[in-house]
């Protein structure tokens, strides 16, 4: 190498050694950065987080509901059923599953909890990589249908009117944004047929999906970030604008905070064992992640679908209306676009079953003819299509109750 090839050489290596130098820096200032505003901006949430899993519940602020002083607790009184499922065959070919046993099926997938009830009677109850009765699982989206289930109990209890309500009644700083938001009513906001924009886009970093899951301010996004796309009644659009905006109206019309609400009328009403919480968008703003976060023990979580299957009560006490319950999983389209969406319950006409679903195959499923609720939850869905194979184990304790 002669002396100007050695010179050339050193004087890269230097300009080389600068650059790595610098991006080592601003990454490292970046780093500390995002680490240190992760309460308060969007960006920040995104660089230290990445996509949402189930350790969300502990990365979001929370506030907590409290437990019932009158739990309910399911009577085990099959354990027969308990040991056939446990050693029930499964097979999966698309995760190459030959007749494995059920619980082995069940911690293979990724699953933390899955629950049976027959009617009051526990029929089942396992839990998996490293889950137990206590641990606290997260919704997703199974939230959304405890907050409609919460805007059903407001109406009975005369907070909201209707579900015709204009939203502009409640939110009237929608109207001097856009006239057209006097359009929108309850009713489209809980069929999901609003007439909102909403993106979906792994491409877009500021996609509606990204804003709304790390926004530090989601009453803001609420009200000065939805735009009107179409017509309100006409398109089914999954949209977690929705929800975000009868959050807003339950804690306007109420005048208390939707956990405080959801503790004193739904959480302790239906016997919750355990404290439960909803994950916040920020200590700050203090808003509930309407679409998303709640979170609880599943044994009370499963409570839910079993407060629908009973009509709305527990014992004695009407928790939830029974034409609410009706209402909310009915097969019908007069009213909205869609038959399979009805007040953030999915209805599965053909097994007559309806669901709640979240990201990563949370579900609660209801099976009304056969009396049954099943609920699973996990960490990701562990290459299983849950939503067959939830409702196919609860075919199959049908078929072993009917013997």
């Amino acid at each position: 190498m002669t002396t100007k090839s050695k010179t050339i050489f050193k004087s890269i290596s230097k300009w080389l050694s600068r650059i790595f130098l610098s991006l080592l820096v601003f990454s490292g200032g970046m780093y500390i950065w995002a680490w240190s505003a992760t309460d308060t901006n969007l960006i920040a949430r995104g660089i230290m987080w990445g996509d949402s899993d189930a350790g969300d519940l502990y990365r979001f602020p929370t506030r907590v509901m409290r437990a019932s002083t009158e739990p309910v607790k399911f009577e085990r009184v099959n354990d027969e059923l308990q040991n056939i499922l446990d050693d029930l065959p499964i097979t999966n070919d698309d995760i190459g599953i030959v007749d494995m046993p059920f619980n082995e099926y069940l911690e293979f997938t990724n699953t933390t909890a899955f629950i049976v009830l027959h009617g009051d009677q526990l029929l089942y109850e396992g839990y998996f990589n490293g889950a137990d009765r206590e641990s606290m699982q997260t919704s997703f989206s199974v939230a959304k249908s405890f907050t409609s289930t919460l805007v059903g109990i407001a109406v009975e209890g005369g907070f909201i009117g209707s579900l015709d309500d204009s939203i502009t009644i409640y939110l009237p700083e929608l109207s001097t944004r856009d006239k057209r938001f006097e359009a929108i009513t309850l009713r489209h906001l809980i069929t999901m047929s609003s007439g909102l924009r909403w993106e979906r886009s792994d491409s877009n970093p500021l996609s509606d999906d990204f804003i709304t899951y790390y926004s530090p301010d989601l009453r803001n996004v609420a009200l000065e970030g939805i735009e009107i796309v179409n017509q309100p009644g006409i398109e089914y659009l999954y949209n977690d604008y929705n929800p975000l905006l009868l959050g807003l109206i339950l804690e306007r019309a109420t005048g208390m905070s939707v956990s405080e609400f959801m503790e004193t009328r739904l959480w302790q009403p239906m016997g919750s064992e355990g404290d439960g919480s909803w994950s916040l968008d920020s200590e700050k703003s203090g808003f509930e992640k309407m679409f998303v976060g709640v979170n609880g023990r599943a044994i009370d979580m499963v409570k839910l679908g079993w407060l629908f299957l009973s009509g709305g009560r527990n014992g004695s006490n009407q928790v939830v209306p029974n034409a609410w319950v009706q209402d909310a999983t009915r097969v019908d389209n007069t009213t909205d676009p869609a038959s399979f969406y009805q007040y953030y319950w999915f209805i599965d006409e053909e097994r007559q079953m309806y669901f709640a679903e979240g990201d990563k195959c949370q579900f609660i499923f209801v099976y009304p003819q056969a009396n049954l609720v099943a609920a699973r939850f996990g960490t990701d869905c562990g290459g299983t299509g849950f939503s067959a194979f939830v409702p196919n184990v609860a075919l199959w304790v049908e078929s072993q109750l009917q013997k």
